[in-house]
């Protein structure tokens, strides 16, 4: 079930400049029984006796509110000599994470100990100012992603980022805004008339994998539910099945998550990636998440990505990516699929199954 609408910080961490900020007193002002802390500076460092672990799973209850001077971020694609993506802008309005306990989130190893709190930016009148700029200095179609550095929607309740979001959009012919989430909290989108320059995805898993791994978050049947709902809206929809697991019955989990979403929804796109975690994510993961994330950290994996990351063996991700393939199109011959962040090896066995400028994270 979808924790983020029962979210409630232990500790909100106000940053002194906003103090008269009136987003800041309404944010304040929905959560009476957290200890609210006047801060100078817009950082946080727990106690040195706190294990990095123990700071990931505390600052998921540290709200911070505060501003930033950079909404928009430029990413070219390029993760290193063999890995490439399609170029983006991030937009990030919310940082360091979410309130959802994903053990293989990258964003929990990147902050971890330095920055374990979730933060608010609240000079929203920069982001849209920042988003302008970046039209401008464009010819081409630009994508905005707020789905890579947090989960679009789980919050969204609290922000209501998406009421002045999707409309703002829409007075576009070029500007593109892709939402990521692992939410149902959809309440915004569907109170807010949709367009055709916002595209909602939702990243999802079989469910034991969602009960495993992804705790607290929308269960799959409550994503398709709202994937379901949003294209009735009128919203563009697509689904990233990653990170992609291999465990016992894997394929009689995907194939059941493929059938529900397929029979459900018409997707525009299928973006598949497979689990892959940085050096030293284990331990922050054993650390964290206890024992019960022992056989994540014994899967088999090798290294040999530019991008640092450690993943399954080639084989595994090869017999992985055809099964679901082969699933999908059992289901659907003419949806495009794609790949996330994968090797040249993996791209050469699937260069005639998959499209690479069609994938999640851009508009095509």
């Amino acid at each position: 079930m979808d924790t983020a609408k029962k979210f409630k910080p232990k500790t909100i961490l106000l940053w002194e400049k906003v103090v008269g900020h009136l987003e800041a007193h309404r944010i304040v002002k929905l959560f009476p029984s957290a200890k609210v802390r006047l801060i100078k500076n817009q950082r946080y460092s727990p106690p040195p006796e706190v294990s990095t672990g123990k700071a990931l799973i505390q600052g998921k209850r540290i709200l911070m509110i505060g501003q930033t001077s950079s909404f928009v971020g430029n990413f070219d694609g390029n993760l290193g000599d063999n890995i490439r993506c399609c170029p983006y802008h991030k937009l990030v309005p919310i940082s360091n994470g979410c309130p959802y306990y994903c053990s293989y989130c990258y964003l929990g190893f990147v902050y971890r100990k330095y920055s374990p709190f979730i933060k608010i930016n609240i000079n929203y009148d920069m982001m849209f100012r920042q988003i302008q700029k970046a039209l401008e200095s464009s010819q081409g179609k630009i994508s905005f992603n707020m789905g890579e550095m947090l989960d679009s929607l789980a919050l969204d309740h609290i922000t209501n980022l998406t009421t002045s979001l999707v409309p703002f959009f829409s007075n576009f012919q070029n500007a593109y805004l892709m939402l990521l989430t692992k939410s149902n909290n959809i309440d915004n989108l569907l109170a807010v008339e949709p367009n055709q320059n916002i595209v909602v995805s939702w990243s999802i898993n079989p469910e034991s994998i969602c009960k495993r791994y992804e705790v607290g978050t929308a269960s799959m049947a409550e994503r398709i539910e709202a994937a379901k709902k949003c294209q009735e809206h009128g919203y563009r929809i697509r689904f990233r099945i990653d990170p992609g697991i291999i465990y016992q019955n894997w394929k009689t989990g995907y194939a059941e998550l493929i059938q529900k979403l397929l029979i459900s929804t018409n997707p525009e796109n299928i973006t598949l990636g497979m689990l892959r975690l940085l050096p030293g994510h284990k331990q922050v993961i054993k650390q964290a998440y206890g024992d019960d994330m022992q056989n994540l950290c014994l899967s088999n994996f090798v290294k040999g990505a530019s991008d640092k990351k450690s993943r399954f063996p080639i084989e595994q991700r090869i017999e992985f990516y055809s099964f679901i393939i082969d699933t999908i199109r059992s289901f659907d011959k003419n949806i495009s699929i794609s790949l996330c962040r994968e090797s040249p090896e993996i791209w050469s066995v699937f260069k005639d199954r998959c499209i690479f400028k069609k994938c999640n994270c851009v508009n095509w």
